[in-house]
This record gives structure tokens, C-alpha cells and sequence, in this order.
């Protein structure tokens, strides 16, 4: 039964991932972003936006969050490399370091599908860009996410002292946190584009999960 609800939890987490899509192309659309870009949900959107304004002290933060989740996907990373040339094989190297390099390559793949497929644009023109950037979902929302929580995933089977252990999935959980609300306030996304990085990551750290175990 636990390993039906991760599934189902991914398939759903995924469903209304595609249902929000739908929703951004096809209802309450308008010219309401930078430059005169169109942006579904617009009432939603735009009431947000208004309600946050635009504060790049908290872009600033959470871009300095994301590059402590890279580095923390470098730490596995460099961890899988040394059981490969330990134990000479790729099965050989941890199920869950293996599964880790398709999570995150998974992840690469959908940031650059919707650089790509741009479903919105930014609700304001970044400092030195000429044109609105891709805003959907939020990739740093999902970056974040989807590293930090499958850190947390795999702390208990790599350190042996619960104490320590404790503490770095508490630090996850505050980066993944800090990370959402920070983003939300800083006005460089719309609300959509956050949920829409929440759901995606749901549906990956999900099947990340049945997949471990």
C-alpha cells in the first residue's frame, strides 16, 4: 500500500501539473506582464504580484540557497564517481546514487523543455535583459526542491549519527522552505510559476522515493 500512494501521489502531482498548464493557456488570459506579455490565471496572478511587489533582496537570498543545493548535488555526485572507480562497475555503485543521477537529469531535461515551451513570461524585466525570460514553473523552486529533498531522503543511509542527521534534514527542509516563501515575495514569479515548481517536484521527489525503495 505505501509504495501505491507514492505512485498515485506522483501521478496526481503530475496531473494537476498538467491541469495548471492548461488552465495558463486557455483561462482569464491577458496582457498583463512585462513587455506586454500574456499571463493565464491573470486576476489570480496579478493580485498576487500587486499584494508582494518586487523585493531583489529575496532574489538575492534564494539565488544564494540554489547554488548550496547545487553544491549539495555535487556532494553525491563526487560520492558516485568514488564508488565507480572503487568498485569498477556502475551497478555496482548505491541503487540510491544511481537513481540520484536520473532524478537529476530528469530535472535538467525539464528546465530546458521550458526554456523551450514557455507557457509565461516574468512579471518584470530582469536587471540587464532586453526581453521578458521564461517564468514557468519556477525552476529554482524546482531545483531547490527536488535536490534538497532527495538529500533528506538519504541522510539516514549515509550518516550513522541520528543527531547530525537530524539537523542536515532540518537544513534541508529550511533551504526548500526559505527558498518557496522567498521566492513568493521577491515578485520575479508569478504565484502560478511557484506552484507549478511545487507540483513538479512533488511528482519527481515521489517517484524518487518508490524508486529507493
Amino acid at each position: 500500500m505505501k509504495h501505491k500512494r507514492k505512485i498515485l501521489l506522483s501521478g496526481i502531482s503530475a496531473a494537476l501539473f498538467g491541469l495548471l498548464i492548461v488552465l495558463l493557456r486557455f483561462v482569464d488570459v491577458q496582457e498583463t506582464g512585462a513587455g506586454g506579455t500574456s499571463i493565464g490565471l491573470s486576476h489570480l496572478n496579478g493580485f498576487f504580484f500587486e499584494l508582494t511587489g518586487v523585493n531583489m533582496l529575496w532574489y538575492d537570498i534564494t539565488d544564494w540557497l540554489g547554488i548550496a543545493a547545487i553544491l549539495t548535488a555535487f556532494v553525491f555526485a563526487v560520492a558516485g564517481l568514488a564508488q565507480l572507480i572503487k568498485r569498477r562497475s556502475f551497478l555496482k555503485v548505491d541503487k540510491e546514487i544511481r537513481c540520484l543521477g536520473g532524478l537529476y537529469l530528469l530535472v535538467i531535461g525539464l528546465y530546458c523543455l521550458f526554456e523551450k515551451v514557455i507557457i509565461n513570461y516574468r512579471p518584470v524585466l530582469m536587471p540587464g535583459c532586453l526581453h521578458p525570460e521564461a517564468s514557468f514553473p519556477s525552476s529554482h523552486t524546482m531545483i531547490v526542491c527536488v535536490i534538497m529533498g532527495s538529500a533528506a531522503m538519504l541522510l539516514h543511509r549515509y550518516i550513522r549519527q541520528k543527531a547530525l542527521c537530524r539537523v542536515l534534514a532540518a537544513a534541508c527542509c529550511i533551504i526548500i522552505a526559505v527558498t518557496v516563501v522567498g521566492r513568493l515575495i521577491a515578485g520575479v514569479h508569478w504565484l502560478t510559476d511557484i506552484i507549478g515548481g511545487l507540483l513538479i517536484s512533488a511528482a519527481l521527489l515521489a517517484l524518487y522515493s518508490e524508486m529507493i525503495d
